[in-house]
């Protein structure tokens, strides 16, 4: 028997949800490796598109509701070998709070700066260069 390969797998969309100069991570209750906190994320369902699937993956796990922007680029991820799509999101309502117990252990608001400290190896280049921008301040 073959191990499936990322092409039979279903993609993953990440959300990268700015608000107030922060941008919402979350730490999963198993972690991937050495992915220990991350972007609100999950598998793209058949016939979801990527944007789509990111908005309906934070409402999932956060509770909160957010809006598409734009997609910030994808690649297959270097520690995870999966598909990742990044989408920016914008906040348009709720509070977010661990809405998936069984998935989450923590969620937390981070600023730039704080950034390194939760992801050690760095971010996919566009979406460092999106909250670059983005959380200028």
């Amino acid at each position: 028997m073959t191990q499936p390969n990322a092409e039979d797998r279903p993609g993953i969309a990440a959300a990268i949800v700015v608000s107030e100069g922060r941008v919402l991570m979350v730490r999963r209750r198993v972690s991937e490796g050495q992915l220990s906190w991350q972007f609100p994320a999950g598998e793209v369902e058949s016939g979801e598109a990527r944007e789509d699937a990111a908005v309906r993956e934070t409402q999932e796990e956060t509770g909160l509701e957010v809006a598409a922007v734009k997609l910030l680029g994808e690649r297959v991820h270097p520690k995870t070998s999966r598909l990742m799509s990044y989408t920016a999101c914008e906040v348009v309502g709720g509070i977010a709070h661990i809405a998936d117990t069984e998935e989450l252990a923590e969620l937390a608001w981070v600023t730039r700066s704080e950034i390194p400290q939760y992801v050690p190896y760095g971010l996919f280049e566009p979406v460092q260069d999106y909250l670059d921008t983005a959380l200028l301040s």
